[in-house]
């Protein structure tokens, strides 16, 4: 994989039991039917503006979530900020996959708002970077198998060897563990779920020097599973 385009290719053609790959399946009910391939385009596209704006630190989540980057093929990212994400990655024309209604994800939205104050491209990925459910349940989510990541593995690696990157920001405590052994700079902050949202805001501002304002005040945390 020596190349963006050989990254994408490779990853779409991963099949895992009980796992959606968005660069390659297509969900019968919300995809529109090129959705693979718009997801493809989205992150090679992402891939490429790291690539060539130096984008530094790649920030990496556990699992794709079914309400985010399962449905845009953008890590962290949901369909509400794809707008966002496009500015970011140097004016990419990032497209939606799905039909009907917008959806947003909370995670996502959390994110992007410290994505935004940064300003500058970060590179976001997961894990497992492909989206886990349960069984008979591709609506559903649940944490990857052991044996799923290091399947996958080879993937994280590549991306290394790609950017070439001086930090990696884990987020949450299962991702800083799958980091942990790597022979990078690895900042764990907590995953803003389930409550975290306040301890992410601040653990991302230490890590790139950002002044706190009256936006970064804690709203309540909805308990439902958001991976992005």
């Amino acid at each position: 994989m020596k190349t963006a385009t050989d990254f994408v290719d490779a990853l779409s053609a991963v099949t895992l039991d009980n796992a959606f790959n968005p660069y390659r399946d297509i969900c019968p009910v919300h995809d529109t039917p090129d959705a693979a391939e718009q997801r493809r385009a989205n992150l090679l596209h992402c891939l490429e503006a790291c690539m060539a704006g130096g984008a530094d630190t790649i920030w990496v989540a556990r699992d794709l979530g079914y309400r985010g980057g399962r449905r845009t093929g953008i890590p962290l990212t949901d369909e509400a900020h794809l707008p966002d994400a496009s500015r970011l990655f140097s004016d990419a024309a990032l497209s939606r996959a799905t039909v009907g209604s917008l959806v947003a994800e909370r995670t996502a939205k959390i994110t992007w708002g410290q994505l935004k104050a940064i300003g500058k491209p970060v590179m976001l990925w997961n894990v497992f970077p492909l989206h886990p459910h349960a069984p008979g349940d591709s609506m559903s989510n649940r944490c990857h198998k052991k044996s799923e990541r290091v399947a996958t593995w080879p993937f994280m690696l590549a991306l290394l060897g790609l950017l070439k990157p001086r930090k990696l920001v884990a987020i949450g405590r299962d991702a800083g563990l799958a980091l942990a052994d790597l022979d990078i700079d690895v900042s764990v902050v907590r995953h803003p779920s389930y409550g975290g949202q306040a301890d992410f805001i601040a653990g991302i501002q230490d890590i790139y020097g950002l002044a706190p304002t009256a936006a970064d005040d804690p709203e309540a945390t909805l308990p439902f599973a958001e991976f992005a």
